[in-house]
Order: structure tokens, then C-alpha cells, then sequence
């Protein structure tokens, strides 16, 4: 291990809540707003751990665990992906597998988190992120699927090495789906809808309307780390930019991560969210998509 491996991870570290800034802001602009500071999220987490907690008596464990575990799956997660050239912490064969499911098992432990509240709003939109994240976990196999077929490696830093020369066509493709599920896994827009305050149209709020104070902050930084993380995968493969410099490979990608996340501003002031009914149909479409593109990546 060197130590300019730890350097993505302390950036996404200390980077991940301004992408919400970003976002907050873009949709500001967008609507004719100032807008809060670019730093508002950091605030606001800082004033929430130094809140105290409040459980029910009918609650045990899971719902205290819950938040620690979807942060602690986010941060691990960082160790997999590399950046601008700095290869991940943790690289080998099939890591795009382990990728996947710490993120399912911080989704688990939320959705128990959830369901432990006893609340029936709390319990629907833990279905509904279980349904969700199923479909959107097809798709991203099917996208790095489609990778792993012209490098000949299923390791996410063979996949997404600045070196590597993929086609154009499903290449295209691939980041058109995983687009789609960034939106769908960090639960914006049309997906869901993070400043909804209606349970009833809720996903991912609704399972933690229960959490406040440091509990929540957690939520709400290992959201942040993990939007960073699916921006800074989806950033590598649309601007594959190989420079001699790390520092310079480093910055082109942290923009490239800036523009997704101005992109989904962009998205979240450009439509609506979509009917529940309709969800399914956009990632199922998705993964029909990056089927094909998997077909396209091995007749190339």
C-alpha cells in the first residue's frame, strides 16, 4: 500500500457533502434563488450531532445500528475505486461484487432500521427500497458487465484505468445506465424526491423520519460519501482523461464528479418524479439497455 492510495479517500471524505451543496445550489439558481452556502450541509451536520437522540421504548438495537452501518458501508466502499489514475486501497478480481453488496448490506440494516420504528410509513418505504435497489443492482451489473467484457477484468481499477480504450457506442450506453442508477440509488429525482415531506410519495426520507440528531447526521454523510461514490465511478468512465500527473489526473476527475452532480441538479429542475408505477419501468428499461450494451461490448 502507498500512501497516495489514502488521498480518494480523504477527498471523498472531506468533499462528499458539498456535492449536496452543489445541488442545492444548482436548483437555487435554476429557480431564480440565491440559494444557501456551498457549505450548508456541513453546518447543518455539525448541528445535528450536537443534538441528542430520542428512542422509543419499543425499539431495540437495529434502529441505532442502522446509520452506523450505512455509513460505515460507504466509507468502506471508498477503499474499491480508484481516481485519476490512483489505484484503489483494496484492488482484486471480482471487487466489483463486494462493491455492490456493502452497499446492500448497509441498505439491509437500514431498511431494519426502519421497520424496527413500528411505523407503517417507516415500513413502506423500506419496501420500496428494497424493490428498488434490486432492479437498479441488475442494472449496474449489467453496466460493468459491459466494461469487463473489453478488459477482459471484473476489478473496478482495471475498469475504470484511464488507459483503457473502450467503444464508443456502449460505452455510451453503459453511462446512460449508470446515470440512472445514481439517481435511483442516492434517491433523487425522478426516482424519489430528497425534499419531499409526504410519506406517502417518500422512499428513502421516509425510512428515516424516525432518526434525529447524531443518528441522523450519519444519514446524511454517508448519503453524501456514497453520491461521491457513484459520481466519481460514473466521472471516470465519461471523461477518461490519462495524464502523467496524478495531481492533474486527480483534479480532472473531481470536476468530472462536480458536473455529474451539477447534471443531476440539472435533471432534479428539469422534471418531475415519476410516478411509483413508472419507476420500475425507467430501470428495467435501463437494464434492457445495458443488456444490449453488454451484446454491442462483445461483438465489437
Amino acid at each position: 500500500m502507498q500512501i497516495i492510495q489514502i488521498v480518494p479517500i480523504l477527498l471523498a471524505l472531506a468533499l462528499g457533502p458539498l456535492l449536496m451543496g452543489i445541488i442545492n445550489r444548482v436548483k437555487a439558481l435554476w429557480g431564480g434563488r440565491t440559494g444557501p452556502p456551498l457549505i450548508q450541509p456541513y453546518k447543518d451536520m455539525a448541528k445535528l450531532l450536537g443534538k441528542s437522540a430520542i428512542y422509543s421504548n419499543s425499539t431495540t438495537w437495529f434502529i441505532k445500528a442502522g446509520p452506523v452501518v450505512a455509513l460505515a458501508s460507504s466509507v468502506a466502499v471508498l477503499a474499491l475505486i480508484p481516481l485519476g489514475g490512483i489505484p484503489a486501497l483494496l484492488s482484486f478480481q471480482g471487487d466489483l461484487i463486494l462493491f455492490a453488496y456493502i452497499f446492500g448490506i448497509g441498505r439491509f440494516f437500514t431498511i431494519l432500521a426502519a421497520l424496527d420504528t413500528a411505523s407503517p410509513f417507516c415500513g413502506m418505504g423500506g419496501v420500496r427500497e428494497a424493490f428498488y435497489g434490486a432492479l437498479s443492482e441488475i442494472v449496474f451489473f449489467f453496466s460493468v458487465v459491459a466494461l469487463a467484457a473489453q478488459v477482459h477484468s471484473v476489478s473496478l481499477t482495471d475498469i475504470l484505468s484511464p488507459a483503457n480504450s473502450y467503444a464508443l457506442v456502449p460505452t455510451i450506453l453503459v453511462v446512460g445506465c449508470m446515470f440512472v442508477v445514481t439517481l435511483a440509488e442516492n434517491a433523487r429525482i425522478p426516482v424519489d424526491d430528497p425534499n419531499t415531506h409526504l410519506e406517502l410519495t417518500m422512499i428513502h426520507e421516509v425510512m428515516v423520519l424516525d432518526h434525529g440528531g447524531p443518528d441522523l447526521a450519519l444519514i446524511e454523510y454517508g448519503s453524501a460519501v456514497k453520491l461521491w461514490v457513484f459520481s466519481a465511478v460514473l466521472a471516470q468512465l465519461f471523461m477518461p482523461i490519462s495524464s502523467a500527473s496524478l495531481v492533474a489526473g486527480v483534479i480532472s476527475n473531481v470536476i468530472g464528479i462536480f458536473l455529474i452532480v451539477i447534471a443531476i441538479g440539472a435533471v432534479e429542475c428539469g422534471m418531475a418524479r415519476l410516478k411509483f408505477l413508472h419507476v420500475p419501468r425507467l430501470l428495467v428499461g435501463a437494464a434492457a439497455i445495458s443488456a444490449l450494451a453488454i451484446l454491442l461490448a462483445v461483438i465489437s
